[in-house]
């Protein structure tokens, strides 16, 4: 491992020219078990650096608590590729966007009303210094600069696409130096001249994201920061998904040729994504246009060179060869293969939990006469449940809400009234009550994501303002806070189809080492699925693109494997069915 730094026309390590060929890999997408697997196809694709973001929100979930283990184990991941000789990028943010769940900031900002997100005010640098300490001392031992493999850090991220202040830039660039991090600091952004004068500092390397014309784009850097080697910091080498979207493809000869013009004007690069994995559980972000809220779909195979499973595509071997071609180098000839699939079949869910009879073994009430976000709640992700009471005499009156985020089961009497559904479905309730009638009305809110990009970040979950009927707010209302993390509670009976919110239940019973895997749920319309505790992910058939879940063999065990789905709409049939190949769409 060498020393990283430039001069106007190249990159230096040691002082030595040097090309960056890098490719992305998030370690909270890949389960720590295929860490080893998804870098040595990178090293054996030509490939001498790998680039990772970290994730704020989830190692820092409660502020004041931080977590490095398991899949945040950021230090095993960086020690991997040091034992591969790979070199390390990372890019710490504190915001990343990356599709992720609030673009990686914590939703327990959100509870600060005064705070100001991503930029020079006091508050919001208060609850990023002690995260960076925390994220920089684990960093620290893995510099370059200290014998290590970490050769650049980034400063912020696409800074230039959401605001200007210099002053928080520099901010953050000092709070590295504080801990220690002595390394390469550089920003990145769009090659539009309003984001590179947003969101870079002159002091500073600036390398451009972009996924084509890389020659053209090196003219715009050039003439933008003629002092510095050219990088593209994200080559988006595919993209990613929502939910009503279609299927997105791409021609790996067409991203073969703009590898080569990499090579044929002397720039570096950053595939993004190499290998894209999973956003498991509920870390998908979202987009909003302005008009409409988009959340991203739980795959994030990004059409990468490696799969959602890893596995090695056309666009893989098409990119060795040019790396290979490029650097007139061999790529190192590891022992690389895709790993075992396994199509289990199909599997009987045979209990059931619906959710409003177990409500009382999830969560406590917590009453507030106005109804509250899930942030203002300390909660981050899930469902949260609003419940009340109203006497009549009251006309029958359409139910409205100030702001509903992001998609709500309304039930009146304990009989579903209607969906709602964040820019999208929005069936009318008509609520009204008789002299001496009482009305219950429970209302089950779903975080769908919080919004990762652009000028609409400030996102709070769950019901964002009050409840009228026509022009009278309601006041009075009990709060369930249901993250689904512990459902070890649940009262199971047999099961049966539901057309109400529920839990189903079964168990995989495999023989021998566990394979990778893919569940499909035909028969189910929206929800998330649990595998031995850990939740793999969301679902959203009627939705698509997607049609499976990917299902990692390190979580699985040979045994017995409890499945458990949980299903907000209604079902057909409680079976799920478990295939060898993933169905994208």
């Amino acid at each position: 491992m060498g020393i990283l730094s430039f001069n106007k026309d190249h990159f230096l390590m040691d002082g030595e020219p040097y090309q960056i060929i890098s490719g992305a890999i998030h370690y909270f997408r890949v389960p720590p078990a295929y860490w080893e697997d998804r870098l040595k196809k990178l090293k054996a694709c030509g490939f001498n650096t790998v680039e990772t973001y970290t994730c704020w929100n989830l190692h820092e979930r409660k502020e004041g608590q931080f977590d490095f283990s398991g899949i945040l184990d950021l230090e095993k991941f960086i020690e991997t590729a040091e034992k591969l000789e790979l070199n390390v990028i990372i890019r710490p943010g504190p915001y990343i966007c990356a599709e992720w769940e609030f673009g990686g900031l914590p939703s327990w900002l959100l509870a600060y009303p005064n705070i100001a997100l991503r930029c020079n005010d006091p508050l919001y640098l208060e609850k990023v210094t002690p995260y960076y300490k925390e994220l920089c001392k684990r960093i620290k031992p893995h510099l370059s600069t200290n014998g290590g493999s970490v050769i650049m850090l980034q400063v912020e991220n696409e800074y230039g696409s959401y605001g200007d202040d210099k002053e928080y830039l520099r901010k953050v660039a000092a709070i590295y130096r504080e801990n220690g991090m002595d390394c390469q600091l550089f920003t990145s952004d769009g090659t539009n001249l309003w984001m590179l004068s947003g969101g870079t500092l002159p002091e500073l390397l600036a390398v451009a994201n972009f996924g084509s014309a890389p020659k053209e784009r090196a003219k715009i850097m050039k003439e933008f920061k003629p002092d510095q080697p050219f990088m593209c910091g994200e080559f988006w080498c595919g993209w990613f998904e929502h939910w009503y979207e279609e299927h997105k493809q791409y021609k790996p000869q067409e991203i073969a040729g703009m590898v080569q013009e990499f090579f044929d004007i002397g720039g570096s690069f950053n595939f993004y994504m190499f290998h894209g994995g999973t956003n498991f559980g509920f870390w998908n972000g979202a987009n909003h246009t302005g008009e409409q809220y988009q959340p991203t779909i739980t795959s994030y195979d990004y059409r990468a060179p490696l799969t959602e499973a890893g596995d090695l595509t056309e666009t893989y071997y098409a990119i060795k060869e040019v790396i290979e071609k490029g650097t007139g180098k061999k790529a190192p000839a590891l022992e690389i293969s895709n790993t075992p699939k396994a199509a289990y079949g199909t599997l009987e869910l045979i209990e059931c939990a619906p959710l409003m009879e177990n409500i009382p073994n999830l969560a406590s009430p917590v009453h507030h006469a106005y109804p509250q976000t899930m942030e203002q709640l300390g909660q981050d992700f899930g469902y949260l449940l609003y419940s009340t009471e109203f006497k009549g005499p009251i006309e029958p009156q359409n139910l409205i809400f100030t702001k509903l985020h992001d998609r709500a089961h309304i039930f009146v009497n304990g009989k579903l009234a209607g969906i709602r559904e964040r820019s999208r479905r929005m069936d009318e309730v008509i609520i009204g009550a008789d002299y001496g009638e009482t009305v219950k009305v429970d209302i089950l809110v779903e975080n769908m994501g919080r919004v990762n990009y652009g000028h609409k970040l400030f996102d709070q979950k769950g019901i964002v303002g009050g409840v009228r009927f026509d022009r009278r707010f309601h006041f009075g209302w009990e709060h369930y806070c249901l993250p689904m993390e512990d459902l070890s509670r649940l009262n199971w009976q047999e099961a049966k189809p539901q057309n109400t919110p529920t839990f189903y239940k079964g168990i995989l019973t495999i023989e021998g080492a566990p394979c990778d895997t893919f569940l499909k749920t035909e028969h189910f319309q929206k929800g998330f699925v649990v595998v031995n505790g850990f939740n793999i992910g969301r679902y959203y058939n009627p939705a698509g693109p997607t049609k499976t879940l990917y299902v990692p063999a390190p979580f699985l065990k040979e045994g017995e494997n409890e499945i458990i789905i949980f299903e907000s709409d209604g079902c057909e049939k409680t079976a799920v069915t478990f295939l060898d190949e993933p169905d994208l769409g």
